[in-house]
Formats: structure tokens, C-alpha cells, sequence
């Protein structure tokens, strides 16, 4: 009796990417912005004040502005890729039906830039090209290099954004309600500050895949070079 046997499935090669996402890109552009403005902002005034309480009306201030704006650029940036996409759509549906040969020649171009051979290149052509929908999201994407966006995103990216510049801008500023002076103030925001940046631009890079270490070291370095130009100027401009 002759036995089967069963070989065993060979392992797949585990892939390790990032799948970039809106709401990640979000996080970081409101955090880093949130931790570096607010950041410069209190050093400036530390070099010109004499009191805490002023750094931190100054402060929130800019956190409640800052916030605002950034989230506000988020939502216009987010419409203005959804209607721009609409735009590109309404233009690829008028030609593909207005100049269809022209249209239909590009398709054969682009997949010859895919490697596809002729007589693989005709079949393709006729399969894309029996549906005007189909033909046109090839076209929007492989001709524009366009995906179609979320129209929900740009809200969801308003509030993601404004939620991490005003998190991040109050951890600068946190260190002025447990101190008696501005100067002290300024030194133990510039520690936890800088660790933070520090951390932030360390797992920043881990997630995009660049150099962890080069990239926390980049992070802290924009964040001192802000502030110190700020507490510089200020000390300049007040003495």
C-alpha cells in the first residue's frame, strides 16, 4: 500500500512594510509642529518676561490659534485633493468619450510600458475599453498617477491634526505651571521637550523606515535651533 505523503507548505517570505496611512501622516505633522512652535514660542518669551503666567497666557494662545490653523489647513488640503480628483474625473470621462482613438491609443502606450507583449496589449485594450468606468479609473490611475480620495478624510484629518499640535504644544508648556520663573521654566521645558523630540523622531523614522537614530538626533536639533533663535531674538529685542 503505497503512502501519501504530505509535504509541508512551504514558509512564506514575511514582507515587513509600512502601510502608510492618512490618519499616521496626520499624527506626525501635528505632533512635530505642536512640539517644535509652542517650544520656541515659550523660549522667546522666557528671554523677555519675567513672569510664568504670561508665558503661559502666551502659550495656550498660540496652542488654541495654532490648533485651529493647522487643522483648518488640513481640511483644505483634504478638500483640495477631492476636487481635484473630481476635476481630473470629469475631464478622462469627456475625452474617453469625445476622442475615444486618442484614448485608446494611450492605453496601448501605457501598457507597452508595463512590458505587455502586442498580441497581450490588444486583449487588455479591448477588456479595459468595454466599460467607460473601468477605462476611465485605468486612466485616472496609471495615466495621472491619481487614487480616488476619501471625501470624508479632510474633516477627520482637521481633527487629527488640531488634537496633536495642541498635545504636543502642551508638553513645552507644561513645565511653566510647576515653576516659580520663566528661566526655570525654560530649563526643565527644554529637558522634557528635547526628550520627547528625541523620542517622536526616533519612532518616526522606525516607522518610515529611515535611520531611527539620525532621525531622533534631526528632530532634536530643529527643536533646539527654534528655540534658541528665539530665545536669542527676544533677549536681543528686550535688552
Amino acid at each position: 500500500m503505497s503512502e501519501s505523503i504530505t509535504q509541508p507548505a512551504p514558509d512564506l517570505h514575511p514582507e515587513d512594510h509600512l502601510t502608510s496611512s492618512a490618519m499616521l501622516q496626520d499624527v506626525v505633522i501635528g505632533l512635530s509642529d505642536g512640539l517644535t512652535v509652542p517650544f520656541a514660542l515659550a523660549a522667546g518669551l522666557s528671554g523677555a518676561v519675567a513672569s510664568s503666567g504670561l508665558v503661559i497666557t502666551a502659550g495656550l494662545a498660540e496652542i488654541v490659534a495654532g490648533s485651529i490653523a493647522m487643522g483648518l489647513g488640513g481640511y483644505l488640503a483634504g478638500r483640495t485633493e477631492v476636487e481635484h480628483y473630481e476635476t481630473e474625473l470629469g475631464r478622462e470621462r469627456r475625452e474617453v468619450h469625445e476622442v475615444p482613438d486618442v484614448e485608446r491609443a494611450e492605453v496601448d502606450e501605457l501598457l507597452a510600458e508595463m512590458g505587455l507583449s502586442a498580441a497581450t496589449r490588444q486583449l487588455a485594450l479591448k477588456e479595459l475599453t468595454a466599460d467607460p468606468e473601468q477605462w476611465v479609473r485605468f486612466m485616472m490611475k496609471y495615466e495621472l498617477g491619481l487614487e480616488e480620495p476619501d471625501p470624508k478624510q479632510a474633516p477627520k484629518s482637521a481633527v487629527t491634526i488640531s488634537s496633536a499640535y495642541a498635545v504636543g504644544g502642551l508638553i513645552p508648556l507644561s513645565a511653566y505651571f510647576f515653576t516659580a520663573t520663566p528661566t526655570e521654566g525654560l530649563a526643565w521645558s527644554a529637558g522634557i521637550t528635547l526628550v520627547c523630540l528625541t523620542v517622536f523622531g526616533y519612532l518616526k523614522s522606525r516607522m518610515t523606515g529611515q535611520p531611527p537614530v539620525a532621525g531622533a538626533l534631526k528632530m532634536a536639533l530643529v527643536g533646539t535651533l527654534a528655540a534658541a533663535a528665539a530665545f536669542g531674538i527676544a533677549r536681543l529685542v528686550s535688552g
